[in-house]
């Protein structure tokens, strides 16, 4: 639908030629983008997709980069399968054999995700630049809040105002502006998939039960100080550290000496304790686990773009997802779960997860896993099955992360990680028990800036002629410059995903690819395909030695 855009002034930029199937350099000259002052609400529509109780993809929670042609050489599995020391942590998966083969069933041998092998030059050319600025810059967010809150709705409401502006929803230490003690904090994206030049920005809030937000002396009710306490040692259990730092707090307001000096007073870094504070004294700290009611908010969106032609996080999300612990395990029941786990994978059981209706799927290890995304109109609606399906396997039984979640166990450690994500001068920290950073260490092991090697700009950017990588280069860029795409790359992408959503087969994948993917497999022969060597597999930690 047309409609008038109040600009703050007509700016001209020439863009140069994007990655492959946009428009064409004649297209892209002297091309005048207006930008808008406000954001305009996108339209209401369906909440609940249709369900016809028909699967087209038995294995959605193998994802397509478990396709990729590693070619025995190149290792971009290592992120996600991983096998630790016995006992080390509660996540029993113990799956890093899953680098070296492709382990499939009967079902996943054949590939899905055939949207990885579609043209889509001709649908992206259709689409103009100003097109794309218009989109991003449209609120789709609060338009699904206020569908959620006025119509019959039985699930959880993921509210934080404003929300679509970023970090103009939240202070400097992150606290959601509304009060709704949502908590933002910075983290350095997942090696490759969330890298914005790979198709999509994002933000992950956290949120504490209210008794973990309450104190119980001196007073009742809530304290920020409280809260603040409860977040830290929550990053000391999940980061497992002894000790970590924290924006200021005064521990009288939840008398408990958590810096070990013997008395109380203003502090800013405390001692793992064995237990939470205020009215959460009662609950224990369990190394890398999370206790009962956390929640998380996730906003998947499109690749911003600020008119000096930026990257930024937009308005416009591509998907809102939301994650709630409903029951707390312990270690030696984790591991019977995952025993039992395997033992299903062995017996060539097919994965079954139950549906709680409007709360998400159940991923079987006490998370609850919501999702909405885009319908055709640009309208967030709550995802089919099948389409949550598509996020368990990565929240369920992965060797590599902690307590089924990414992002948390890469925060910036310490006071200076609560705030929202901000990619400028992070430096590239290397994972726990590296020393070099950890971007330059995937581009290495991977061959290239995503699981398919087809990411020309990051190849043309950071890799010698010679397919090595220029480490001296990489080594003095920050995370903004390393991961983040040109502004033409950045709208070739959103328009190749536009495409996606209006066309809504997102069973057939979600990748943002504009010519078809060739680095990958539509069928693979499990007797045929290359082992990846055994100096070529590779231990990895999510956490990062900040």
């Amino acid at each position: 639908m047309k409609r008038t855009i109040s600009i703050i002034s007509p700016i001209v930029f020439v863009l140069a030629t994007a990655c492959g199937g946009s428009d064409s350099d004649s297209d892209r000259q002297n091309q005048a983008l207006t930008f808008p002052t406000s954001y305009e609400k996108s339209v209401a529509g369906n909440l609940r997709p249709e369900e016809t109780g028909l699967v087209y993809n038995l294995e959605a929670i193998v994802p397509p980069q478990c396709y990729t042609k590693h070619e025995a050489t190149y290792n971009p599995c290592l992120t996600c399968h991983q096998t630790y020391t016995f006992g080390s942590r509660p996540n029993f998966m113990n799956d890093k054999a899953l680098q070296a083969e492709y382990s499939f069933s009967e079902i996943g041998v054949s590939n899905h995700w055939q949207n990885l092998f579609e043209d889509r030059s001709e649908a992206v050319s259709q689409i103009s630049d100003q097109e794309v600025i218009d989109y991003i810059y449209t609120d789709n967010y609060s338009t699904l809040i206020e569908q959620l809150q006025s119509e019959p709705w039985e699930g959880p409401i993921p509210v934080i105002q404003n929300l679509h502006l970023g970090a103009g929803a939240f202070d400097d230490q992150g606290f959601a502006l509304d009060g709704s003690h949502w908590v933002a904090f910075n983290y350095k994206p997942l090696p490759s998939t969330f890298w914005p030049t790979n198709g999509s920005t994002d933000d992950v809030m956290v949120r504490l039960p209210a008794a973990f937000r309450e104190q119980r002396c001196n007073g009742s009710g809530y304290s920020r100080d409280t809260y603040i306490a409860n977040l830290a040692i929550l990053e000391a259990a999940i980061h497992d550290l002894e000790q970590v730092s924290l924006p200021q707090v005064d521990e009288n307001s939840f008398c408990t000496d958590l810096n070990g000096d013997g008395q109380l007073g203003i502090i800013n870094m405390i001692d793992r304790p064995d237990s939470y504070v205020g009215n959460a004294s009662d609950v224990s700290v369990t190394p890398m686990l999370y206790p009962e009611g956390v929640e998380f908010l996730h906003t998947v969106r499109y690749i911003g773009l600020d008119e000096d032609m930026s990257i930024t996080i937009p308005a416009r999300m591509k998907e809102v997802r939301y994650m709630l612990k409903h029951t707390f395990y312990t270690p030696p029941e984790l591991l019977s779960m995952y025993g039992n786990e395997k033992q299903e994978k062995i017996d060539g059981n097919l994965p079954n997860f139950v549906s709680r209706g409007d709360n998400g799927l159940d991923n079987g290890f006490g998370w609850l896993v919501l999702g909405f995304i885009e319908a055709a109109d640009g309208h967030l609606r709550k995802q089919s099955e099948e389409e949550t399906t598509f996020c368990m396997g990565c929240h369920t039984t992965i060797g590599s992360t902690i307590d089924q979640t990414f992002a948390f166990p890469r925060k910036v450690t310490g006071a200076a990680g609560w705030g929202y994500i901000n990619l400028r001068g992070m430096r590239d920290a290397p994972s726990v028990g590296e020393t070099e950073g950890e971007i330059l260490n995937y581009l290495k092991v991977a061959g290239g800036g995503n699981e398919f090697r087809e990411n020309e700009e990051i190849i043309e950017k950071w890799l010698n002629g010679d397919g090595s990588v220029n480490e001296a280069k990489v080594s003095g860029a920050d995370v903004y410059e390393l991961i983040t795409p040109s502004s033409e790359r950045a709208l070739t992408l959103n328009k190749a995903y536009m495409v996606i959503v209006r066309v809504q087969d997102f069973i057939h994948g979600r990748d943002a690819n504009v010519t078809p993917a060739e680095n990958v497999y539509q069928t693979v022969d499990p007797e045929t395909a290359p082992v990846l060597p055994t100096a070529r597999q590779y231990d990895w930690d999510i956490r990062l030695a900040w």
